[in-house]
Order: structure tokens, then sequence, then C-alpha cells
């Protein structure tokens, strides 16, 4: 009868698995001289392997099939820990039906050399009872080759005819969602959740361990989703959120009762999940999982099958009515909890600007951009291929200081947090209430005082680039004659839009623009006897409009002295003390608003134009 049983094995082992790949001029694989039920037979430290493998009278399902197979092989110490670690003092005491699937929990289709493992999940034949699809095997290959979190490959690739043998040090049980959130490092923060959410009453790790209220379907946050909730929470670790509030959280991603795979979801289901509130399902845009935030988490990962449920890794945790109803978030919070404004909040991290803006000891107001809006400005591309330094400014572009309402807005420049250049100089920012709230001419709120706990968002269509003088000249309409001076078809002024919108470094920037306000420009049309900028001579505009510029310098008030700054067009004499600048024919020019910091350089407005020697 012994006899007969090993016959039986080797042809079980022979034959029980299906090819990778039926392709006759594949590559023949590495082969060695016995199948693996010779090896197993033939190697003392398998003898409690083959004796389990016997006991289970495998061989009878599969009678008839070909293939290979990769088997991952406990030692007789293995089993001998593992049967101590359940309580059984035999292989025999061990259920039949159980001892099967544990043992094929083992082996996967298809030949896989330890050079081909990677990082990931693969399928084995074993089957859990929550569900008639097979058991998942977590595979870590950070440091050798770990199966599940608790078993090693010890000695790997014993090559046989019929697939390939890796010698373990440790029985791979039937995993339960618990183990698999223990196994991946992706689940760390996750088991650390978990943890701490429970009491002496309610243990989380043991009920996922378990099979009372299984089959669970679990929504896996993976750590950066963690790390994300922490950060628009303002907290720095799991330490700084109570552990009610967690496991409200945690049970919110549980949904007891259903082993709920991906062939299972339907946009529009819904499902109730332990904490009671219901989560939806969208499949529009891949797989993914409505909260009561509206951001929809994605799917990253589906169908991690256990003994107890089904696992599913997610981009994001989610949050219950609950918690949203009584969370305070910072302005890093309600990026992240509003759906269209992911792209922000992606911005924000790479930046390193979300730590910035949850600091509930400061107060900001921010004019947060939507993903459209971004889309426009990226324009094609991603948001990594710009530069870090470049994508912190233009968000700084869009944050000023102290909370600022709607209603608290006025027609003024302001102060934004971004900088020119390597200074501590902050860029301006226009505002304008003619026709709503807009912003340096080009973004419009569309979503006011959306408050948060450090201060006020306010939403807006369009990203606020790094402004140029041109753009301060055009937003504000102060300056609409100067626009049209320099803008004015078939004049040799034409260019000058195109030159002083060049950026901060590149010759001749930065510029110093003193910029005349329309009613300067009403009293030269008086004093010039004309109806407006066609009827000047394009000479004459061009020398007026050079004597307003200095190039390569950056002269902020406080750089102006007593003495003589050279334009483009002549040199202008300077009061400090009155704050007047005097042209070379002894017109005066009140400076009315001092340092319009722009990118590439600074605007001063004046109430007269100034002209060059006539």
């Amino acid at each position: 009868m012994k006899l007969l049983s090993k016959f039986l094995l080797v042809a079980f082992l022979a034959t029980a698995f299906l090819a990778c790949s039926d392709d006759d001029d594949a590559p023949t694989p590495p082969q060695g001289d016995l199948t693996i039920a010779g090896l197993v037979s033939e190697n003392d430290q398998f003898s409690s392997l083959l004796a389990a493998l016997e006991r289970t009278d495998l061989v009878t399902p599969f009678v008839g099939g070909s293939g290979d197979l990769t088997v991952f092989a406990p030692t007789n110490d293995a089993f001998s820990t593992f049967l101590g670690d359940n309580g059984f003092s035999s292989l025999e005491e061990v259920p039949e039906s159980l001892l099967r699937e544990v043992l094929l929990n083992h082996v996967v289709n298809g030949r896989v050399l330890a050079a081909d493992l990677t990082t990931g999940y693969v399928t084995s034949l074993g089957l859990g009872s929550a569900s008639e699809s097979n058991l998942s095997l977590f595979i870590n290959t950070d440091d050798g080759v770990r199966i599940n979190g608790v078993s090693n490959v010890t000695t790997a690739d014993i090559l046989a005819t019929n697939g390939v043998v890796h010698e373990v040090n440790a029985v791979i049980g039937l995993p339960s969602v618990t183990t698999q959130a223990l196994a991946n490092p992706q689940f760390s923060i996750l088991v650390e959740a978990l943890i701490a959410a429970s009491n002496d009453q309610t243990n989380y790790v043991d009920i996922l361990s378990g099979s009372e209220a299984s089959p669970f379907t679990v929504f896996a946050p993976i750590n950066s989703a963690f790390e994300s909730l922490l950060s628009g929470l303002g907290a720095s670790g799991l330490g700084d959120v109570a552990p009610a509030t967690l496991a409200t959280i945690l049970e919110y991603h549980v949904i007891a009762g259903s082993n709920v795979r991906s062939s299972d979801l339907t946009t529009g289901l819904t499902a109730a999940t332990l904490q009671g509130e219901e989560l939806e399902f969208d499949l529009s845009d891949g797989a993914q999982v409505i909260d009561a935030t509206g951001v929809n988490a994605n799917i990253a990962i589906v169908d991690v099958q256990t003994n107890n449920g089904v696992v599913h890794a997610i981009d994001k945790v989610l949050l219950p009515q609950q918690i949203v109803d009584v969370i305070d978030p910072t302005i890093t919070g309600l990026a992240m909890m509003n759906d269209d404004l992911s792209s922000l909040f992606a911005a924000l991290q790479l930046t390193g600007l979300d730590d910035v803006l949850n600091d509930r000891a400061s107060e900001y107001t921010v004019f947060a951009p939507t993903n459209a809006a971004f889309d426009i400005f990226l324009n094609g591309s991603a948001l990594g291929d710009l530069p870090v330094e470049v994508v912190t400014q233009v968000l700084l572009n869009h944050v000023l200081t102290g909370t600022a309402l709607s209603s608290g807005l006025t027609t003024s420049y302001t102060n934004s947090l971004a900088t020119f250049g390597d200074t501590e100089n902050n860029l301006s920012f226009y505002i304008n209430l003619d026709n709503g709230v807009r912003l340096n001419g080009v973004s419009s709120v569309t979503a006011p005082d959306n408050l948060a706990a450090n201060g006020v968002v306010h939403i807006v269509d369009a990203v606020i680039g790094l402004p140029t003088v041109v753009t301060f000249a055009t937003a504000d309409p102060n300056f609409s004659s100067l626009v049209s001076a320099l803008t004015d078809d078939g004049q040799a002024a034409q260019n000058y839009v195109e030159t002083l919108s060049t950026p901060n470094g590149s010759a001749p920037a930065p510029f110093t623009v003193f910029a005349p306000i329309n009613s300067a420009f009403d009293d030269l049309f008086t004093e010039l006897d004309v109806e407006g900028i066609a009827d000047i001579d394009p000479a004459t505009l061009t020398a007026a409009l050079n004597t307003h510029v200095v190039a390569g310098a950056n002269v902020r008030s406080s750089d102006l002295m007593d003495g003589t700054v050279t334009t483009l067009g002549a040199d202008l004499t300077v009061d400090a003390t009155a704050g007047t600048l005097t042209d070379p024919n002894g017109r005066v020019s009140t400076i009315a608003v001092f340092d319009v910091q722009a990118a590439n350089g600074v605007v001063h407005a004046i109430d007269t134009v100034l002209l060059p020697q006539l």
C-alpha cells in the first residue's frame, strides 16, 4: 500500500498542473533528473510533507493533467512547528480537508525560478472557506524570498522534470485578512491603526483574523493613503487621532458577511459597512470607491483572497459622514477631501507645502485652482515634469497670509507668499472686484469662503502663474491707457509687451517700470492736443515709453535715493523724500503706488507721463 501511494503521488505531481505556455517554440526550461515527487520522496527533510501528501490523496483529482508547477516545500521542522502552534500532536489529528488546502496553498501553477520571483501577489491552488476563488500568496523579495510574511525560502531552485521546488522554513497556513495586512509592508500603517483603535473589548487584529461575522471584504488603504489623511488632518501621526475616531474610520472600510470580489462590483452598487454607513462604487474610470467626502479612492490591487475574506488595496483612506461632520480640516485637509482639488493636493505634496498649509498656528488665504485649471496650466505635461522649485513658487503665488473672506476683499494690491528671484521680496497680487473676484487678471473665484481650521480657501478657475510687469499692466484697469500705448497697432512700441513679459534672468530683465496711470495719459493728450494714442507720432511714443523703463535692475522704493536714475530713454531726477521723478523737461511726476513686485521686475505707478528731452 505504501508503494502504491508513492506511485500515485509521483503520478499526481508529474501531471497536476497546466503549463504556462503550449508554444512549441518556447525555450525548454531547466530540468532536473527527478519529478517533484521524486525530490520529495528522496529528501529526508521532506518526509512530513510526503506523509501529508499521501494522507490527503491529492493525486486523485488531477489524474490526466499535465504541466509544470512550483512548490514551496516545508521541511520536517516546519511541520513540527505548525502542528505545535495549532494544537495538533500529529499530522493524523489535522482534519484532512484542512490539511489538503494547506498543502495546495504551497503550490503555484507554472515553473517559477527564484530569479523570476518579484514582490507582489500570486495565486496558489489552495481554497479557503470564504470563496471558491483560489487563495493569494504575497511574495516579498526585499530580503531573500518571504511568503505571506511567515515563511522564508531557505533553498531555492531545486529543479525537477515537471517544475521546481523551493525549500521553506515554515508551513504557509491558510491566510486571514490580518495575515495579508501583516505580510505586505504597504499596509504597515493600517496594521498600526488596527492596533491603535483596539481596546479590551474590541481587538480589530483578532476580528479580521477570525471567522465571526466573516467573510470580510476589506478596502485596505496603503501607507501613502494614511500619510495623506494624517497630513490633511494636520496630525503628526496616528497618536494624534483618537482611538474611537480611528475605530470608526477603520470599520467604514469593512463589509462584513460578504466576500465581494472585483467581478461583483458594478457602477452604482452600494454596500453597508461594519461602521453602518454605505460605500458606493464607480467603474466608469477604473475601479473606484466613493465615500462621504465624494473624493473617489482608486482600487490599486484587487482580489487578494484569504481564508476569511478578500482584500482590495486602495489609495485613499475612506471617511464616513460621521467623521466628516466632526473633523476640522486644515487647508491641506480641505484640498485632500475635495475631489476637484486633487491636482492641487498632489502639487502640495510634491513641494512639501502640504505641511505649511497644515500649520494650525498660522492662518492663510488660498486661491485654489481646480483640476481643470491645472490641466490647462500643464498643457499636456505631468506635474512631475516641472522643476519642484517652480511649482513651489507658483503655488505660493496663490497664498496670502491671514484669513481674508470674500466680504473682506477689496480692489487693491496685496502680496502673495511667492518671492522675486532669490530675494525675500514677495510678489504682488492684484485683486479686482469690478465683476466678481478676479486675480491678476487671469483667474476668477468660483466658490468662495470654504473655511478651514487655519484659514479660508477660495476655489478659482485658473492657475495664477508668476506675474510679469505686463501681467499687472493688463490686470489693473488704471493702466489701460498704458496697455494701449504698449500694444497700439502699427506703432514701433508693439514689441514692448513681448519684451516686458520675459522671465526674470532673461536679458534685459529685470525691469523697473514707472507706469503712468490713465489720468496721466489724459493730461498728456491735453498737453499734446491729441485725442489719443493713435494720434501720437510713433517715434515720440517709443521714446516716451523708453523713458519709463529701467532695464537690468529691480529698483524698489527702498533703493530709490536722491539723484539720478537712468532709463532706456533719459536720465530722471529722483527726490526720494518727496517721492517724485523729474524728466529732462522739468516735468514732475509723483509716485502714487510703490513696489508692485513682479517675477521679472517691479512697477511703480506714477501720475504724469514722463518725456525725453524735447
